[in-house]
């Protein structure tokens, strides 16, 4: 594809993110959240008696807050002890992606567990280096493809071409989407969560997952949710839309770089928190049926 004709391309996707109609629309409070920390005198408390007014979303935020990529010891009852734990801009996205995780759920529960799963690894290595707000850097990793969910919801004919390219071709999801579209999943995910006002330190891992040496910020971040993407990719949980495990970006193993013995310790942590997700998928699942 010529460069004039990619980037007309890239503008063409650009635009029909701004009148995106497939996806589910944001929670009515998602829109009331913004206004309401603006308040310095906003508390937790009154913050998440606002939210649990909602007790459909209050579930569905408890059970992610209470899952196992979040790794916290003890169980979390309230909404406003999960706002003191995780911080406004987490709630805030688990909210507003809220209604998307059930999609994912019902239409590509491979892609949800691959997502589940890149959070949990995420999470671990954020903790091992000592990263100030580690749940930051789970839920980057947790909404990291979200570019595929939009893809496959908005650009169902283009969808399905790159599919075929990924079938026929066995090329990578980035490789067909760049082909197909002009532009790959996670500069659209990127588009998408900036739209809806969420920090740079949650925004940039997700638009430079695959390329986390050109962040312009965060590099160490964007960097654990390259790697984690790429090892739960090669452990094989979830799926990733494609059979390739991508390529690890040397300068970016640098940054994270680990011996051997936190490798097996990493591997070990993951290998029982992976048991927990399977039982999370299920549940999750069995609620969507109920």
């Amino acid at each position: 594809m010529e460069e004039k004709d990619q980037n007309q391309k890239r503008q063409e996707v650009r635009a029909r993110l701004r009148y995106i109609k497939s996806l589910p629309i944001l929670p009515p409070i998602a829109s009331m959240l913004n206004k309401m920390v603006e308040d310095e005198e906003m508390t937790a408390v009154r913050l998440g008696a606002v939210i649990e007014k909602d007790q459909v979303l209050t579930s569905k935020l408890l059970k992610m807050v209470n899952s196992s990529f979040f790794g916290f010891p003890q169980r979390i009852s309230t909404v406003s002890n999960a706002i003191v734990l995780l911080g406004f801009s987490v709630i805030k996205t688990l909210i507003v992606t809220s209604s998307i995780f059930d999609m994912m759920q019902s239409s590509d529960v491979g892609l949800w567990e691959h997502s589940l799963g890149c959070a949990t690894v995420a999470g671990i290595l954020a903790r091992r280096r000592a990263i100030k707000n580690p749940e930051e850097v789970s839920t980057a990793g947790l909404i990291h493809d979200l570019g595929k969910v939009v893809i496959r919801a908005e650009f169902t004919k283009e969808y399905n071409e790159i599919q075929g390219m990924v079938e026929t071709r066995r090329l990578s999801m980035m490789e067909a989407e760049l082909e197909c579209i002009g532009v790959a999943h996670p500069e659209i995910g990127g588009w998408l969560i900036k739209q809806w006002n969420l920090p740079d330190r949650l925004i940039l891992p997700v638009l430079y997952h695959h390329n986390p040496e050109g962040s312009p910020e965060f590099r160490e971040l964007s960097a654990i949710v390259h790697f984690s993407d790429i090892l739960i990719r090669a452990i094989g949980f979830g799926s990733g839309g494609d059979l390739w495990v991508p390529p690890l970006d040397h300068q970016a193993w640098e940054r994270i770089k680990m011996g051997k013995g936190e490798v097996k310790d990493l591997l070990n942590e993951l290998d029982e928190r992976i048991i927990e997700l399977q039982d999370f998928t299920i549940q999750m699942q069995q609620t969507k049926v109920k």
